[in-house]
């Protein structure tokens, strides 16, 4: 054999030995390296960014485009008997925001004038019937918060929980203006709920890795914020000192927004018609319209009702047999299942516990949520 073809032959068997070794010598850098447990977090800190940037790219790519209608509009007529409310006036409903124009983010100051109750009414409006409570966050007796099932301290994780609870006994316990059922929660025993959570300024449940459906976040000066994470990046729950992550996304500046799968939304109980509840804010930015329908809807029909009723952001919270709504301890709307989180809001009739106004003032003064190594894992 002549040397030239020696050579050749010899190369293939070079290259791979060099490759080889090469592999060897980086494996042993990185095992050396991941031994070090803060370098592994910094790692995986930047691959959830990246892997984060990837499904907001994606998602702003499917955004652009026109959503797609889901059913077409269906409003199905409920067979349940609904409360009469106790001699609370009719609200008229706010004008549909004409041509809105992006707002900043404002400084809500609660008002030093009368406090007022709650208000509370009945609406029809685009064909579909509901109750609207209105969350004047000037007012200066009016709190949101969040309650759990079983008075628990922390909400329902893959790991820890503390099951569900039928809404009368949450209604009961929280002695509160009003309560409505609050955000999605898995069917299975450990019942977890969706998202991220804040109340009062504390972490009701975190972890690093959220990144799913819409949150409604209040701000240091009553400051409201709708992010969609998979379109906007994550919101900062640390600023928040009330925070609910639910969704779809119904209204977004003014106009009909939905892209229900980009969200992270596949169940065709939330993608189909049925009973809904949604929460959003007019352009003002200085209440919170929280909305109970008591008919059967698409989630196109939903976002039409919002907008008209002058939501400049809004989103789906959970529905179905969840739906549940108490005003002044009396059950309008009661759920079809016990419930493992609500909405609870108190008013100058039906005050805050001194702990909870304690923790806002405290927020305002520069306090911030920081998760409890103890108890969040991740």
């Amino acid at each position: 054999m002549s040397k030239r073809k020696q050579s050749e032959g010899c190369r293939p068997m070079l290259r791979r030995s060099f490759l080889f070794l090469t592999g060897i010598a980086l494996a042993r850098v990185a095992a050396d390296y991941f031994a070090i447990a803060q370098n592994r977090d910094s790692f995986l800190t930047l691959a959830g960014q990246l892997w984060q940037k990837s499904l907001a790219f994606l998602s702003s790519l499917q955004s652009n485009q026109t959503p797609q209608p889901l059913p077409n509009n269906p409003i199905v007529k409920s067979a349940k008997t609904n409360q009469p409310l106790l001699s609370n006036p009719i609200v008229k409903s706010p004008e549909s925001s004409r041509a809105a124009q992006p707002s900043q983010p404002q400084i809500i100051r609660r008002s030093a004038k009368q406090a007022k109750p709650v208000q509370l009414s009945r609406q029809n409006v685009a064909g579909a019937s509901f109750y609207l409570t209105t969350i004047d966050l000037a007012d200066p007796e009016i709190y949101i918060t969040i309650g759990l099932a079983n008075n628990a301290d922390f909400a329902n994780t893959s790991k820890v929980t503390r099951g569900d609870e039928p809404f009368e006994n949450m209604v009961a316990r929280y002695r509160a203006a009003v309560v409505a059922n609050g955000t999605f929660f898995g069917k299975d025993e450990q019942k977890s709920v969706l998202g991220n959570m804040v109340a009062a300024g504390k972490f009701l449940k975190y972890s690093r890795w959220e990144n799913y459906g819409t949150t409604l976040g209040i701000k240091a000066g009553n400051q409201l914020e709708m992010v969609t994470a998979r379109t906007e990046g994550k919101p900062d729950w640390s600023q928040h000192w009330f925070s609910l992550t639910c969704g779809p996304r119904l209204v977004k500046g003014g106009k009909v927004w939905l892209s229900p799968l980009s969200e992270g939304f596949k169940d065709s109980h939330v993608l189909g018609v049925g009973s809904r509840t949604a929460i959003g804010f007019p352009a003002s930015r200085d209440k919170l319209f929280l909305v109970t329908f008591f008919d059967s809807l698409s989630l196109e029909a939903e976002a039409k009702v919002m907008q008209a009723i002058g939501c400049f952001e809004a989103m789906n919270l959970d529905g179905g047999a969840s739906v549940g709504l108490a005003h002044q301890g009396q059950i309008l709307l009661p759920p079809g299942r016990n419930l493992t989180n609500v909405l609870v809001v108190y008013d100058r009739e039906y005050p805050a516990p001194a702990q909870l106004k304690e923790s806002w003032e405290r927020f305002q003064k520069g306090a911030r949520p920081t998760p409890d190594k103890s108890v969040f894992f991740d």
